[in-house]
C-alpha cells in the first residue's frame, strides 16, 4: 500500500536529527494529560499520545470494526477512512471512520451514484490501494469474488457518501491486487501486482488525474522482477521507490528506483542496517524519510519499524515492538496525520495468526534537518535529490566544516562547535552500537542457519541410504517375482499336457468298451511312451 500525497518541499538532506524532549507527562484515566507542575493541559486524541517514536495502542470507544487486513485507508479532514479487507478468506465492502478528534469509530452508509439509470455495485474487495484526492478519495484495483479484466477507479465522497465509477480514457491496465499506487504530481504509478489466475506483473501504468487518461510506459534498464505486496513512494515529485514484496515462493528486500524523468530503472547501493526480505507491509514518506512497518516472511513477522532516508538511502531503526500487533501484522494499514505540526503515524488491522481490528499511532520525531535557505542554495546549484554524492557518515564533516565557516565569517564560539561534534560523536556512537547489535543477530542467524544445514545434510544422507536400501529391496523382488512368473508359465504348459492326457485316456477307454480284451488306458500308455 503507498503512502500519502505530501506536498512539501523535498531536497538532498543531511543525517536526521531529532527534536529534544518534550516535558515529562503522565496521561491520567480520563486520557488528558498534565505535565510535570501538574498544570492541566487538555489533550484530546491523538494529542493524548506523549512518547516520540513508540507505538501506543489507542483506546478507543465503542464498536470496532471486523477484524481485516489487505484493506485500503486514506485521512481526509481529521478522519481516517478504512474501506474493504479480508476476514477469514471473505471479501469486506464496508466504510469504517476513525474520527481523530474524538478517538471514535462510526461505519458509514455508503450510496451508489450513477449517470446511467442501472446501479452501480461496489463491489467488496481486498489488497487494493485508497488515495486521498482533494476531499475525496480513490479507490484502484483489489482482488473481488467476481473478476474483471480491467482495472477501474472508484470515487468516494465522504461528504454524501457516495460511491461512483470515474470514467477513465486510454487502456486502463488490467485487473489486479496487492499492487502499489503512488501519487505523484497530479497523475497516480500503478506498478506490479497479482492478476487473474495468480500472475506477478512487474509492468507501470500512469493515470492523469487532471484528462483520466491511462498511459503504459515502456522503461529501460533492469526493472524488478514480477512481484505483489511491495512498497512504493515517490521522491522530489521524479523518483518512484519500490521496497519488497513477494513472489509465490520468495520475499524480497530489494530495492529499485525509477528515475520518471528519463524513465530508467536502476538498483542503487542501499546504506545503514540490512531490512529483512518481507511482504505485506506498509509504508508513508514523512518529508525525505520513508517509513516503513510491518509484513513478513516465511519465517517470521518483521517487528522492527524501518525509516530509509530517500536522499542518503541509509536505512535505520525508528523502533521495534513487541508481540501481535498492527504495526508488525502483514497488511496492514500505514497513514500519516499533521496535528499542530506533530506528525503522527496511524497504523491499523492485519493478520499476525490472527485478524485485528487494532489501532496504533507513534507520533514520529523525523524532520527535515535542511533549512529552507540551504534548499534554495542547492536547487539554484542545479543539484537533484539522489544523484548528488551524499554520504550519511559524512554528514558530521559537512557541520563542522559549516560551523567553521560561520565562525571565521562571523566570529561564533568555539563552544558550539564543541557541541555538535560531542553531538555528532554521541550519534555515531549510538549508530556504531546498532550496526554491532545487528552484526552480531546476523552472526547468530547464520550460526542457526549453519546447523539446521548440517542437520538437515545428515538427514538427507539419512534418505539416500534408505532409498538406495529400497532400491536393492525392489531388485530383488523383481527377480522373485520373475522367477515365480518362469514357474507360472512352466505350471500352465503341464496343465495343458495333462489335459491332453486325458482326452486320450477317454477316447481309449471308448474303444475298449467297443469289444477290445485289452486293459482299459493301455493302448494310450503304449502310444506315449512304448
Amino acid at each position: 500500500m503507498s503512502g500519502e500525497k505530501h506536498r512539501r518541499e523535498l531536497s538532498i538532506q543531511e543525517p536526521l536529527h531529532f527534536k529534544p524532549e518534550e516535558p515529562k507527562v503522565v496521561v491520567a484515566e480520563n486520557e488528558k494529560m498534565v505535565d510535570v507542575q501538574d498544570k492541566e493541559v487538555t489533550m484530546e486524541g491523538l494529542c493524548s499520545v506523549a512518547a516520540y517514536d513508540q507505538w501506543t495502542p489507542l483506546s478507543v470507544p465503542g464498536q470496532r470494526p471486523k477484524p481485516r487486513y489487505k484493506h485500503g485507508a486514506a485521512v481526509v479532514q481529521e478522519k481516517m477512512y478504512v474501506f474493504g479487507g479480508n476476514h477469514n478468506g471473505r471479501y469486506l465492502g464496508d466504510i469504517q471512520v476513525l474520527d481523530f478528534k474524538s478517538l471514535s469509530w462510526s461505519k458509514l452508509e455508503a450510496k451508489i451514484q450513477s449517470e446511467s439509470a442501472e446501479p452501480v455495485f461496489v463491489a467488496p474487495c481486498a489488497g487494493h490501494s485508497l488515495i486521498p484526492s482533494g476531499n475525496k478519495i480513490l479507490s484502484l484495483a483489489g482482488h473481488t469474488r467476481e473478476h474483471t479484466e480491467s482495472l477501474s477507479v472508484k470515487e468516494f465522497d465522504p461528504q454524501t457518501c457516495t460511491w461512483s465509477i470515474l470514467r477513465a480514457y486510454g487502456k486502463p491496465p488490467s485487473s489486479r491486487g496487492g499492487q502499489s499506487v503512488t501519487c505523484v504530481g497530479d497523475t497516480l504509478v500503478v506498478f506490479g501486482g497479482e492478476g487473474g489466475g495468480r500472475s506477478l506483473l512487474n509492468d507501470l501504468h500512469v493515470l492523469d488525474l487532471e484528462t483520466m487518461t491511462w498511459d503504459e510506459f515502456e522503461s529501460t534498464g533492469t526493472p524488478p522482477s514480477p512481484r505483489s505486496e511491495h512498497a512504493a513512494a515517490c521522491y522530489a515529485d521524479r523518483y518512484l521507490l519500490i521496497f519488497g514484496g513477494g513472489s509465490h515462493s520468495t520475499c524480497f528486500s530489494d530495492l529499485y528506483l525509477l528515475d520518471l524523468q528519463t524513465m530508467e530503472w536502476s538498483r542503487p547501493e542501499q546504506h545503514g542496517i540490512i531490512p529483512e526480505p518481507r511482504a505485506g507491509h506498509a509504508g508513508v514518506t514523512v518529508g525525505d524519510n520513508w517509513v516503513i512497518t510491518g509484513g513478513g516472511n516465511s519465517k517470521k513477522g518483521v517487528p522492527e519499524t524501518l525509516v530509509l532516508n530517500m536522499s542518503t538511502l541509509v536505512w535505520s531503526v525508528v523502533t521495534s515492538f513487541e508481540g501481535r500487533a498492527p504495526p508488525t501484522s502483514e497488511g496492514s494499514s500505514l497513514v500519516l496525520h499533521t496535528i499542530n505540526g506533530e506528525d503522527f503515524l496511524l497504523s491499523f488491522g492485519g493478520y499476525s495468526g490472527r485478524y485485528s481490528n487494532e489501532a496504533y499511532a507513534l507520533k514520529t520525531s523525523l524532520r527535515p534537518s535542511v533549512s529552507p535557505s540551504r534548499i534554495d542554495e542547492l536547487e539554484t546549484n542545479g543539484m537533484t535529490p539522489l544523484s548528488a554524492e551524499v554520504n550519511s557518515s559524512r554528514g558530521p564533516i559537512f557541520e563542522i566544516e559549516e560551523l567553521r565557516d560561520d565562525k571565521n565569517n562571523k566570529g561564533g564560539d568555539i563552544k558550539t562547535l564543541v557541541q555538535a561534534v560531542k553531538h555528532e560523536k554521541s550519534q555515531v556512537e549510538k549508530k556504531l552500537e546498532q550496526e554491532k547489535l545487528q552484526s552480531f543477530h546476523l552472526k547468530k542467524e547464520l550460526a542457526d542457519v549453519e546447523n539446521k544445514n548440517a542437520e538437515l545434510t545428515k538427514e538427507l544422507q539419512s534418505v539416500r541410504d534408505q532409498l538406495s536400501d529400497e532400491a536393492a529391496r525392489a531388485s530383488k523382488l523383481e527377480d522373485e517375482v520373475s522367477e515365480i512368473q518362469q514357474r507360472l508359465q512352466k505350471m500352465e504348459t503341464l496343465e495343458k499336457e495333462f489335459e491332453l492326457l486325458r482326452s486320450e485316456r477317454d477316447g481309449g477307454s471308448d474303444k475298449s468298451g467297443s469289444g477290445s480284451n485289452k486293459r482299459p488306458g493301455s493302448v494310450g500308455f503304449r502310444r506315449w511312451y512304448g
